[in-house]
């Protein structure tokens, strides 16, 4: 077999995740309460160390290990260094809620595994190895979300656990129709199969694994989980489930369109357009009037995926698409990471009107909801002004300009509910609010140190841009 003499340092990343996992499972059967952080740390350290890694592999040649089955190229070295980070920012969001709780490693553990089936998922070239990290992302997912066990909770991981089965059922449906029209897993091989197998085949198992990544990223039809699941979850856990498993999907179903589905007699790109349309407007109506802050980020995350499906529309056929959807999906992690370690820095202010004068006693926490709820509107220059300019550029050259126009309007539409949060936080008149501060001095610095990223690739997104614009082979 190829893969037996396959250098396993090509997926250091995600052997140092893997093994700091277990490592952690380990060490917390053994240590004591008072010391279970120091699984969090080592947790820390992996995700630390998987940086610095996938960074070092970015610089590397554009090559598939294990047979084919995983890619290292830009789409991967991007996504690696997103999740990866992402997952920092929450481990460091969720350390001063857990000192001492007695689950404490195994919620780090949860973590861990999540963050390794988003980077599996982001990576695979191959049906068999997509359906194990589409797994691997999901169940750790559902127990975090229930990991308080209170009302709310329970709730959404119910809904998100229900929805993610039957939808685990037609991706793995999906997959076995598409080994029956093309007689392999692998995606090189089943790009050139495609060409000429049955269309209505290829069609049902395509609509199964668009079902199942969608449900990943929280996408319309399958996004009916999210606002529940977030507004149910731990912040910090409602940061995971809008970040890292949408990076992951997002990037599995860039490399479908563009590898798998190019050449096929399927309307893949249409569908893909008409998905991020339908996400983008009905996320938006959804956030509309929501007073839950959390419900309201759920329903913006929901809007979100309609932009970055764009570029994911125009795979294949637009030279700007990748570019575009790997630096919007690095603007997108960081501001709204941002903006849920406001969320974390105020864990009493549960609706807008909490927020009321913010300003006043926060000035600093009040600037990074302003900058990030901004950001996620587009406004320059934030890192998601250039990411929406860059999505709107790959959909133009790729023949989509009515959903560019959509887009547009939809951006324009979004600033109404992000101004409903963000007049009362910097507004000094009216009663202030009922709910002190009480957040963590980790939570505000991760807050700010995610306000200045952002503000950074905006500014100086150029050489980013360049980064992911490097040659890769198919």
């Amino acid at each position: 077999m190829t893969g037996a003499h396959e250098n396993p340092l090509g997926l250091l990343p995600e052997v140092l995740l893997a093994g700091s996992a277990v490592l952690g499972l380990l060490l917390g059967s053994w240590l004591p309460r008072a010391r279970q952080w120091a699984v969090g740390a080592l947790a820390l350290a992996a995700c630390a160390a998987g940086v610095a890694a996938a960074s070092v592999a970015a610089a590397g040649p554009v090559t598939t290990v294990f047979g084919g089955a995983f890619a290292l190229d830009p789409v991967t070295a991007a996504s690696r260094i997103v999740i990866l980070a992402g997952t920092l920012a929450v481990l460091g969001l969720s350390f001063p809620a857990l000192r001492g709780d007695a689950r404490e490693s195994e919620y780090y553990v949860l973590v861990q595994l999540a963050a390794l089936g988003a980077l599996m998922t982001a990576g695979a070239q191959d049906l068999l190895l997509l359906a194990a990290g589409y797994l691997l992302a999901g169940i750790p997912a559902y127990a975090l979300v229930g990991f308080r066990k209170d009302g709310p909770g329970t709730e959404g991981a119910l809904k998100y656990y229900v929805l993610g089965a039957l939808l685990g059922v037609l991706i793995l449906t999906g997959i076995v129709i598409l080994y029956a029209a093309g007689g392999a897993t692998s995606y090189r091989v089943l790009g050139e199969a495609f060409r000429d197998a049955p269309a209505a085949l290829v069609a049902a198992g395509a609509a199964g694994l668009l079902a199942g990544l969608l449900f990943k990223a929280g996408g319309v039809p399958a996004h009916f989980w999210v606002p529940d699941a977030v507004q149910g979850g731990a912040p910090p856990v409602a940061a995971l489930l809008t970040t890292l498993p949408k990076t992951g999907a997002l990037a599995a179903l860039f490399r479908l369109g563009g590898q798998v589905f190019a050449d096929a007699a399927l309307p893949w790109s249409a569908l893909v357009a008409v998905l991020a349309a339908a996400s983008m407007t009905l996320g938006n109506l959804g956030a509309f009037f929501q007073q839950d802050v959390k419900r309201l980020l759920a329903y913006s995350t929901i809007s979100q995926v309609g932009y970055l499906l764009m570029p994911v529309a125009v795979a294949g056929r637009s030279d700007l698409a990748r570019q575009a959807l790997l630096y919007y999906l690095a603007a997108y992690a960081v501001t709204n990471l941002g903006a849920f370690a406001v969320v974390c820095a105020l864990p009493r202010a549960r609706g807008l009107d909490d927020c009321r004068g913010l300003a006043g006693r926060r000035p600093l926490l009040a600037a990074c909801l302003v900058v990030c709820l901004l950001g996620l509107v587009g406004t320059p220059p934030t890192a998601v002004f250039l990411g929406k300019l860059e999505a709107f550029g790959a959909a133009l050259d790729g023949g989509y300009a009515w959903l560019a126009v959509l887009a547009a309007v939809n951006t324009v539409a979004s600033l109404f509910y992000y101004l409903r949060w963000i007049v009362p936080a910097v507004s000094s008149s009216g009663p202030a609010s009922r709910s002190p501060d009480g957040g963590s001095r980790t939570a505000r610095a991760v807050a700010y140190a995610a306000t200045a990223v952002s503000l950074g690739l905006g500014v100086a997104g150029g050489p980013v841009l360049d980064a992911v614009a490097s040659p890769a082979g198919r």
